[in-house]
């Protein structure tokens, strides 16, 4: 008897990590320098981890100083781990666009070319959920111009290097600097007209 229950508490032990494992979904957006958009993503409730990093560009293993001097096709974005049960994909959508210009297709802010444009990348079960967003937003009538926020395919996520990422909180008043010398939120609030 004591055989059948130790090896009972192994099987159920053993099982109970993959049996109960968190069921965890992932997001990718481009919005500029990752580490606006990093910080304003993170803390939302159901948000698991937030990462900055890069994809949309064919190079393997991308690092910053190229990507940032546009040499390797790649996008500031970042990827949203999150527990879908408490937060929807619809719900990140809606938080990401007005962390945007939606209207700026040459970079975002002061951040200039490719690698800072904004860009919604999808799996195909995310497709139809973006384009459906996206026509929202251009429907509210919210946004003071044309949206330009391309929906492209997800590729390979590749991470940012460590200095890079949680930079905001690891860097509060560099990161504020930074954030007040783009004039990133005065753009935000000539784009985005108020709600009501």
């Amino acid at each position: 008897m004591r055989l059948l229950l130790a090896l009972l508490s192994l099987l159920f032990t053993a099982a109970a990590p993959a049996a109960f494992a968190q069921k965890t979904e992932q997001a990718v957006f481009a919005g500029g320098c990752f580490w606006c958009i990093e910080v304003d993503m993170q803390g939302l409730p159901g948000v698991i981890l937030v990462e900055s990093g890069y994809t949309g560009g064919p190079e393997r293993n991308p690092q910053y100083k190229d990507v940032a001097r546009q040499r390797t096709g790649h996008y500031e974005a970042i990827r949203i781990t999150y527990d879908p049960a408490k937060i929807t994909y619809d719900l990140l959508l809606t938080r990401y666009w007005p962390l945007i210009d939606p209207t700026d297709d040459g970079g975002q802010f002061c951040d200039r070319g490719r690698s800072y444009l904004p860009a919604i990348f999808v799996t195909p079960a995310q497709k139809s959920a973006a384009e459906a967003s996206k026509k929202a937003i251009i429907a509210s009538g919210r946004v003071n111009g044309e949206v330009k926020v391309p929906i492209l395919p997800l590729g390979e996520f590749w991470p940012a290097e460590e200095e890079h990422r949680n930079f905001a909180r690891r860097n509060p008043e560099y990161y504020a600097a930074y954030r007040k010398g783009c004039q990133r939120d005065t753009i935000l609030r000539q784009v985005w007209k108020p709600v009501g």
